[in-house]
């Protein structure tokens, strides 16, 4: 097993659910646990961070065993090098930002200290806000925060609980960019708890699908999102996840455009500039895309992509087809009616152009 890994395995009884999880995922970037209330996501995040003992348990994380039942290793919560963020920034009320801050920094050893002050509070976008108390934040400010503090324990492993859950959509877009950075710029692993897809597409590169505390599926995130034996495919919300660079910008129209992998096709969207060659995700979901014969000659539709048909799907919605599409080395899907799916005679291996309306940039 290769040292940059994660291999967690817990079962465990509550009341009414047991959790049942064997699950491997990668040792750096961001893993997604997603699935349901109940799936048992929480509950695996507290296994990981000591917070529950499962009666069977063996957590390995980039090469330390944390835990082993079989021969007797537990290593308690205060000796596992974990930061923990919840939905609720839980900040110390009579204390400033900075002072939360350095509660749990000056406790870690200056030897043992792999994340600066400065690092993190700049990393975070917090350095107006440090004079200040918690009462005076914002739901977004006080989360940002709360990851500062996180980040300031210097933990190998981040643990993220829905830490957008409590925010309106404003406060979640204004820290979604600060959650990318940690992404990039720290070389910390990120387990991170969801339930919202968008969320999900937008910072996580492996993903893992929980129900009823079982592990459905795990993978990374593009082939796992449209994979047919889970129910996200055929969800109305269903969208792929493919990457892209950026090739250049046009200023008089502010229009971005993206070169595809293995594809001469590109993407244009409306996009501030970007350094050319930047690397970028993009979403697009299934029903954003449409489908022709022909390539349009006039239409406002700026993103028309040859595709491949790969393969298609019924729905549960009889009036439907889902079709899945190879575009270069990636693959797109379409939600069509089956009156479309019936005049254009779909099947597989057919080529067809493929009418993007909407592309959503998501992070680099």
């Amino acid at each position: 097993m290769s040292e940059q890994q994660i291999h967690a395995r817990f079962t465990l009884t509550h009341p009414g659910f047991t959790l049942d999880v064997d699950l491997q995922v990668p040792g750096r970037g961001v893993s997604a646990l997603f699935g349901h209330s109940g799936s048992g996501k929480t509950t695996v995040l507290r296994c990981v961070a000591g917070l529950e003992r499962a009666a069977s348990g063996y957590l390995q994380v980039n090469g330390d065993t944390w835990q082993d039942s079989a021969n007797g290793i537990w290593l308690p919560a205060h000796q596992r090098p974990v930061g923990y963020v919840f939905q609720d920034a839980n900040l110390f009320p009579h204390l400033s930002v900075r002072r939360n801050l350095e509660f749990g920094f000056k406790r870690i050893a200056r030897a043992e200290r792999r994340v600066p002050f400065e690092q993190a509070v700049e990393l975070l976008g917090i350095e107006h806000l440090l004079e200040r108390l918690p009462d005076r934040l914002s739901g977004g400010e006080r989360q940002r925060v709360g990851m500062a503090r996180a980040l300031l324990t210097s933990p190998r492993l981040l643990l993220m609980d829905e830490p957008l859950a409590a925010l309106d959509l404003k406060r979640k877009g204004e820290v979604l960019p600060y959650l990318e950075r940690l992404h990039d710029e720290l070389d910390i692993p990120i387990l991170y708890v969801s339930h919202a897809p968008d969320e999900v597409a937008r910072l996580a590169d492996h993903l893992v699908v929980l129900d009823e505390g079982r592990v459905t599926a795990s993978g990374p995130l593009k082939e796992t999102l449209i994979r047919s034996d889970l129910p996200l495919l055929f969800e109305d919300d269903a969208e792929a996840v493919i990457d892209g660079d950026v090739a250049a910008h046009d200023p008089h129209y502010d229009l971005l455009s993206i070169g595809l992998a293995g594809s001469t096709a590109s993407l244009r969207l409306a996009h501030a500039p970007m350094p050319a060659g930047r690397s970028v995700r993009i979403k697009i979901k299934a029903r954003d895309v449409s489908l022709s014969l022909e390539q349009a000659r006039d239409s406002s539709v700026l993103n028309l992509l040859p595709v491949t048909v790969e393969r298609w799907f019924e729905l549960p919605n009889p009036a439907h087809r889902l079709v899945e599409l190879q575009l270069g080395d990636q693959r797109i899907i379409a939600r069509i009616t089956r009156y479309s799916f019936d005049q254009l005679g779909i099947q597989v291996g057919q080529p067809l152009w493929a009418q993007v309306k909407s592309v959503s940039l998501l992070a680099s």
